[in-house]
């Protein structure tokens, strides 16, 4: 997912970046998908830890606080990995 958002941004806001990966763009692709991973884990690890998004039992609750750490994670993934130059 976070490979291809990273390839249309080089592609339409960094093209000479785009053309000098050349051939190495899919293993540069694939980097940003491990690595996207990697931050994902360790955040969803870090943050649900904290008293901001731990479970409290009630069902409603719970998918509100996990939903706002999936969009703060994705956030922190897009501006830190795919809309870099």
């Amino acid at each position: 997912k976070y490979g291809t958002l990273a390839k249309i941004y080089l592609q339409e806001h960094a093209v000479g970046k785009y053309w000098a990966l050349g051939g190495d763009l899919p293993a540069y692709l694939h980097g940003i998908d491990k690595a996207a991973d990697e931050l994902y884990d360790t955040m969803y690890k870090k943050l649900s830890a904290t008293e901001q998004y731990k479970r409290t039992g009630n069902y409603i609750e719970d998918v509100r606080r996990i939903t706002e750490m999936q969009h703060l994670i994705e956030e922190e993934i897009l501006t830190e990995l795919v809309f870099v130059d």
